[in-house]
């Protein structure tokens, strides 16, 4: 814990969605420390900048930089902004780095992701997810673009919150950083759902991108391609419905039309597949396919949109 009370943060994974938080909090006055890999000496030497149509340029020199998390100082709040593809691995680095109690917040895409992480970590240790609106990569070692957006949600999955109203004063507490650091943050009562609404997104916007080599601004521009997006969206509205999650009524209609007013974006499944890194697939599709199918439901244009998807990335390898 920072003098003055505030929580000390770390972040596991300084790409771009961890690099961009990461900076926004420590600029508010937090104390930030960032674990990083393959970028870790040009962050040691440079820092990180955020290059940002909505806060301008934002350069944080020097950053606290760490290559191992065994040398990062206790923290009492760890973001975890690495692809969900290596949540079986980071289990050691968010022990090594955690404080008594800490609370870790996966800023990842997709859906069960923390059932996964659940049983590598201890009991002591509260586990929350965060759906992050924004619009972001990264540009190169230690610099990232944020065109918009910026948004988080937050909601809490398991640990020693003993009940619901410990739990959303962790979960309030989590909003309150963000909010603090200038972003716009919402404390979600129900983190399943609120997993299934950032699907109703990343369903057809990642998929597609890959599969059909196009941005934002060209999928929103063509007909045939607005109609396959609005029919994906729909089939993930109602998946939620078949698992109890009530998606409300235009939720779909209102990202589908905030998409056609961002700035052009390629999506973070692209970038992973133009860099020949494993695609996110398992998170983002398969698993809600399984769910959906338990409940006896079945999405079809989804499980196409799957195939052609796991066909592209092993053929990539």
């Amino acid at each position: 814990m920072q003098a003055g009370g505030k929580p000390r943060i770390g972040v596991i994974g300084t790409g771009a969605i961890g690099g961009f938080y990461g900076v926004m909090l420590a600029r508010a006055g937090y104390d930030v420390h960032f674990l990083l890999r393959s970028e870790f000496a040009a962050v040691a030497e440079a820092g990180l900048r955020v290059d940002s149509a909505v806060h301008g340029a934002l350069t944080l020199q020097p950053a606290q930089a760490y290559r191992s998390a065994a040398d990062m100082p206790p923290c009492d709040w760890l973001l975890v902004g690495a692809k969900t593809t290596s949540n079986a691995d980071l289990a050691p680095a968010i022990i090594q780095a955690a404080a008594d109690g800490a609370k870790v917040l996966l800023l990842q895409n997709g859906l069960d992701v923390e059932e996964e992480l659940r049983p590598l970590l201890p009991d002591s240790l509260h586990l929350l997810g965060g759906l992050c609106l924004i619009c972001v990569n990264r540009l190169g070692p230690g610099v990232i673009a944020h065109q918009a957006l910026g948004a988080i949600n937050i909601g809490y999955h398991s640990g020693p919150g003993t009940d619901q109203a410990a739990r959303m004063a962790i979960v309030e507490e989590g909003a309150g950083l963000f909010r603090a650091a200038g972003l716009d943050s919402q404390a979600m009562p129900d983190l399943g759902q609120a997993r299934w609404q950032k699907l109703v997104w990343n369903v057809p916007y990642n998929g597609l991108s890959v599969l059909l080599g196009a941005s934002t601004t060209p999928l929103m521009a063509d007909d045939h391609s607005r109609g396959l997006i609005q029919a994906l969206m729909a089939e993930v509205v109602r998946g939620a419905q078949a698992c109890g999650h009530e998606i409300a009524p235009g939720y779909a209609e209102y990202l589908f039309t905030m998409t056609g007013k961002m700035p052009d974006y390629w999506p973070s499944m692209y970038h992973d597949y133009s860099q020949r890194r494993p695609l996110e697939l398992e998170a983002i599709y398969a698993r809600p396919l399984a769910r959906a199918r338990a409940a006896g439901c079945e999405l079809p244009k989804i499980e196409a949109l799957y195939q052609a998807l796991a066909f592209i990335d092993r053929r990539k390898h």
